[in-house]
């Protein structure tokens, strides 16, 4: 049915499809009429929210009457201490989605161009093309490449040009797990023009510590046109009270929060982000769970003849040689929940978050039964 009001919108509305997040167990029990069901579609944490965080949101029921402190003052001193930054320097979002949407609204317009990878986060394309500027979107590397699907430097910066006031970096990657590392993601800083704002997407950075990703902050005092994103949604667990943040040079910061809505991260978000900072014991309880749920699900993944590329993240990319639909299908009737990802051009894939040690041994007796089904 057509939408009436459709002609109203502004040109890059009226063409934007909405961002399909996983679907979430209640649904697919409501309709396959199952139970038990486990989500592994979202990269969330299967740890949820660490004690100190929890205890925090208990706390801060008593303050959800009143408006949350608009500049969030504590958690960002809290953040601009831990990076060695002002907190002149930090941007608050709801989650890291809502700074993607701010930097977009900063700085596009339709007379200008933002450039992200071919398989890079779905939030890139929607972001720019609601701003109604032009995208220009970098070939990825090949399948066979030691970084499959990921990010190509050279080709990111053969899309530069003087339109650009935007690149999208996302490192690791979301959907492929893949990395540049600190060689080439230097190179790259050096040869962007400083009226190019580098939007550098750290999501899933306390998971790759240790993999050979390098730690974006490093190069905010070389590059005053870089920015970088991170989340508490991940690795500390808090995706359902959407709190992310940026760092940047001060200017940056200013014009961001010029965009930025005034209570855009809500009391109990800020007392859990700021508690979760302390809690470094729950943090390497997920890194260490994460980190042997990547190797068993790359072990039995392989063992039944699919093609796992490398990963730095909370999941894995899995390539089944063949439509993944029939597969995605055969697994939610099993009650586990992945991501096909044909929405972003790889119709043979699925992305499969790591969940708990149970959970992962689920995932991978349900495969072998999806593989082995008639197509």
């Amino acid at each position: 049915m057509a939408n009436r009001f459709e002609q109203l919108a502004a040109p890059g509305i009226r063409r934007l499809s909405p961002y399909v997040p996983g679907k979430p167990p209640e649904q697919l029990e409501r309709e396959l009429g199952i139970r038990d069901s486990i989500k592994l579609a979202s990269n969330e944490n299967p740890l949820g929210p660490g004690p100190l965080a929890r205890a925090a949101l208990t706390g801060a029921i008593a303050g959800v009457g009143l408006y949350p402190d608009g500049s969030g003052h504590e958690l960002r001193t809290r953040l601009a201490a831990m990076h060695g930054v002002s907190p002149g320097q930090v941007t608050l979002g709801n989650g890291s989605n809502d700074i993607l949407v701010l930097l977009a609204e900063t700085f596009l317009t339709p007379e200008r161009e933002a450039v992200y990878s071919q398989y890079a986060f779905a939030v890139y394309p929607i972001a720019v093309q609601a701003a109604g500027a032009g995208a220009c979107v970098a070939k990825a590397h090949g399948p066979d490449h030691r970084m499959p699907l990921g990010h190509d430097p050279a080709a990111l910066l053969a899309q530069v040009g003087p339109k650009t006031r935007l690149m999208f970096i996302a490192n690791p990657n979301n959907p492929t797990g893949t990395w540049l590392d600190e060689h080439e993601l230097d190179v790259l800083l050096r040869a962007m023009p400083p009226e190019v704002i580098v939007v550098l997407d750290e999501a899933y950075h306390e998971y790759s510590v240790g993999a050979g990703v390098p730690d974006g902050t490093h190069w905010l005092g070389r590059h005053p046109n870089l920015v970088v994103v991170r989340t508490f949604s991940k690795a500390y667990g808090l995706a359902g009270l959407r709190v992310g943040y940026a760092l940047s040079d001060p200017d940056v910061a200013d014009l961001l929060n010029r965009v930025r809505q005034p209570f855009n991260v809500s009391v109990p978000g800020l007392a859990a982000a700021a508690a979760a900072l302390d809690d470094r014991a729950h943090l390497e309880a997920t890194i260490a769970l994460n980190r042997d749920g990547l190797a068993r699900l790359r072990e039995g993944l392989s063992a039944l003849g699919l093609r796992v590329a490398p990963s730095a993240a909370n999941f894995v990319l899995v390539d089944l040689g063949r439509s993944a639909a029939a597969v995605n299908d055969a697994l939610q009737r099993q009650g586990v929940i992945v991501r096909p990802l044909a929405n972003y051009g790889l119709p043979n894939h699925l992305r499969i978050t790591t969940g708990t040690a149970a959970q992962n041994e689920r995932l991978l007796a349900a495969m072998a039964k999806a593989l082995a089904a008639p197509a």
